[in-house]
């Protein structure tokens, strides 16, 4: 069986491998575009656009059975989506709607796959409620200027520095990282991909 991740994330990548030990790594590079309106809506279509570009690039090259495996993270506050921050002040702005509030983060998947002759797909997302601490302004242009916010969607990682003013969460930690593992292994296992 060979596995491939969709995606270039360090993070995905040190997840998976919770999952799944050997895989291999193809980022999908096209241009991110969703008619959806909700926030899981928008992680699965999202998520479905990268599996279906790698399974689809991949598939005249290969007669190994084939998983691939699009993940995508949406962070919503207030019934918006907040996706990476455009520039510091955007990240800066995003944190303070975050600041003192609870928030959801959905991350869709969507698992391509071809065994024999048969080739299916099924697409599926995780929410998880998280709850900020408030923030003060120093606080919020610290953590700014370290960089880590600059490719994160809702402008933060809750596996890095900003872990120190996460109050609580209610849903799987690690769909906040960018890959909900234990509802991924239970959907290869039922699906007999692993």
């Amino acid at each position: 069986m060979r596995y491939v991740l969709a995606s270039g994330s360090p993070r995905r990548k040190e997840l998976l491998g919770k999952v799944i030990p050997e895989f291999e790594i193809i980022p999908a590079v096209s241009e991110e575009k969703t008619s959806a309106q909700q926030p899981g809506e928008i992680a699965e279509e999202l998520s479905f656009q990268k599996a279906s570009e790698i399974f689809h690039k991949i598939l005249t090259d290969s007669t190994d059975s084939i998983v691939v495996i699009g993940a995508d993270t949406v962070v919503s506050y207030n019934h918006r989506v907040l996706g990476k921050p455009t520039d510091r002040q955007d990240a800066k702005r995003m944190l303070r709607d975050l600041s003192g509030n609870t928030h959801e983060v959905y991350t869709g998947v969507t698992v391509y796959y071809k065994i024999g002759d048969k080739t299916e797909h099924f697409t599926f997302h995780e929410e998880t409620v998280v709850n900020v601490d408030e923030l003060t302004e120093e606080e919020i242009d610290a953590y700014v200027n370290s960089g880590e916010p600059d490719d994160k969607a809702g402008a933060y990682g809750i596996q890095g520095l900003f872990a120190i003013h996460i109050k609580g969460i209610s849903g799987d930690y690690y769909n906040v990282v960018g890959l909900p593992v234990a509802r991924l292994y239970k959907e290869l296992r039922n699906k007999s991909l692993l």
